[in-house]
């Protein structure tokens, strides 16, 4: 059984997919948080592992399945 409702990103965490999702490369994910391009890599895996993901694309679309991410476009009703 799934286990969704347990599942939680942190704010930064957010913050960083959403820029990937944008389209942003980490070093430009870095630039704009003002940290490393290390750090974003951090956390961009412990999104993958937190959403048994394993890319950017796949971690968007469980984040807004889950509900974790609220995105334009999304069929999340609001």
């Amino acid at each position: 059984m799934s286990t969704d409702s347990q599942v939680k990103l942190t704010k930064r965490e957010v913050e960083v997919l959403s820029l990937v999702i944008e389209g942003k490369s980490s070093k430009e994910v870095a630039d704009q948080l003002y940290v490393s391009k290390r750090t974003v890599d951090f956390h961009l895996a412990n999104i993958y592992s937190k959403l048994s993901v394993t890319n950017r694309l796949q971690a968007f679309r469980e984040a807004t399945r889950r509900g974790l991410l609220a995105y334009p476009g999304s069929n999340n009703p609001q």
